[in-house]
């Protein structure tokens, strides 16, 4: 660094002073020359503490900084898993407002108050769930008996499929295998007990989830700026401006990833569903809604929601037209893979296809299907945000209004726009919840 040459340039000069003896001021006479005592200087240089070298003590520095760092993160996890009826609800919760967001900004753009255009947005959204959930149950309900009949005999042409096809398994091991997952079942009746008391439990947290998310979600649409900005306020001074930007964009980021998420996921449900029906599988509409929640969980939901659609048509309606089905599967994950993605999906943000399988993963690993829903939008902010503070650490808007992170690394970090000193600089964007 240039102070620290300068200071060890003057504690050069002071030493090869002090060698050559002090210098006296002319205004001193020679007794005092005489008695005048000489200067001792002491080198301030840097120098190696105990004799270790620079990169040892750098490298001890940074190590000691990474250890607090993955200290801090493990006490946040700790009390996110204490927290997780408190968590879970909100992160849905924001989810939810990005969905419905730009609606309720619409109707108070109309002349309706914040509280009137939120309750209205949230009452319509609760009669489409409900709506639908009625619809599947009914559904269910209706087709349980023939279901049973044709699972039946789908499991008596698998056995057969197996004992006379190329895997050559006897009908001895077959009613072997079924015999000892039988006995595991009888063995196991008080885990299973144990486990449906536990499912109890988790009725009750899903109840108060879903309460807790109503009115977080209800409060987000109507006083999401407001909120944000308070937020904003407890920072330092010099951070409130560059966080408010981040934020904004951020959430411009989740609000596109939503939607887009939505119409691909509507998109693979029509086709799947579509297949169900041409090929007779019964319980097609709850297997389409099967795959529209699956999709909302990148490239692992879809993959798994139509696996459960095979297998089903496999037991239901055999195993040629569940090969069938498999073909539409595989076609539908094609179109979402290689047209919907790049086109739709690739305009809300851009992430590396192993960023969001790790994402995917760590979000399972720490809180099971929730964690992996919320996985991808959390790091899509992330993204969003972390790009955005590393090129414009002042707070500046960027050039073209846009949120960074929606094109490919490299190609939106440069920042080119005019210093935020220049009064002919745009005003800052809004920067809150609220904005659409």
């Amino acid at each position: 660094m240039a102070w620290m040459d300068e200071v060890r340039e003057r504690a050069r000069a002071r030493l090869e002073q002090a060698r050559k003896g002090a210098q006296v001021p002319p205004f001193l006479d020679e007794s005092v020359a005489d008695r005048a005592t000489p200067v001792v200087m002491v080198d301030a240089s840097p120098r190696d503490e105990d004799g270790l070298p620079r990169a040892i003590r750098v490298a001890g520095a940074w190590s000691w900084r990474i250890v607090l760092f993955f200290a801090v993160g493990w006490l946040m996890l700790q009390v996110v898993s204490r927290l997780t009826l408190v968590v879970i609800p909100v992160l849905v919760a924001i989810l939810l407002a990005a969905m419905f967001q730009p609606v309720a900004a619409w109707l108070r753009r109309s002349g309706m108050s914040k509280s009137l255009s939120a309750a209205l947005v949230l009452l319509t959204a609760l009669i489409v769930v409900f709506g639908g959930l009625g619809l599947i149950v009914n559904t269910f309900v209706g087709q349980l008996d023939t279901l049973s009949q044709q699972v039946g005999d789908g499991v008596r042409e698998v056995q057969d499929w197996l004992a006379r096809g190329p895997l050559h398994i006897s009908q001895q091991q077959i009613e072997d295998a079924i015999a000892q997952a039988q006995r595991s079942i009888t063995e196991n009746r008080g885990a299973l007990t144990s486990g449906a008391l536990t499912t109890a439990t988790t009725i009750g947290e899903v109840g108060t989830g879903f309460f807790l998310t109503l009115f977080t979600l209800f409060f987000f649409l109507r006083d999401g700026d407001q909120i944000w900005r308070f937020l904003c306020r407890l920072l330092p001074r010099a951070a409130r401006v560059p966080t408010a930007r981040a934020g904004h964009y951020a959430w411009h980021t989740l609000v596109s990833y939503v939607h887009a998420t939505v119409l691909v996921a509507f998109v693979d449900a029509i086709g799947i569903g579509i297949g169900l029906f041409a090929l007779g599988v019964p319980l097609a509409l709850p297997l389409a809604a099967l795959v529209f929640l699956g999709a909302f969980i990148p490239v692992v939901g879809a993959t798994v929601s139509g696996a459960v659609a095979v297998l089903v048509a496999l037991v239901t309606v055999g195993p040629v037209k569940a090969l069938i089905l498999l073909g539409v599967v595989i076609a539908v994950q094609q179109l979402e893979g290689h047209v919907l993605q790049p086109l739709i999906m690739g305009r809300a943000v851009a992430l590396h296809p192993l960023a969001v399988i790790l994402a995917i993963a760590t979000g399972v690993v720490l809180a099971g299907i929730v964690g992996g829903l919320v996985a991808v939008p959390v790091l899509a902010v992330l993204n969003t945000a972390l790009r955005y503070l590393f090129a414009h650490p002042e707070g500046e808007p960027t050039p073209d209004r846009e949120p960074p992170g929606t094109k490919p690394p490299g190609e939106d970090d440069t920042p080119s726009e005019p210093p935020a000193s220049d009064p002919a600089s745009p005003p800052p964007a809004r920067t809150s919840l609220d904005t659409a």
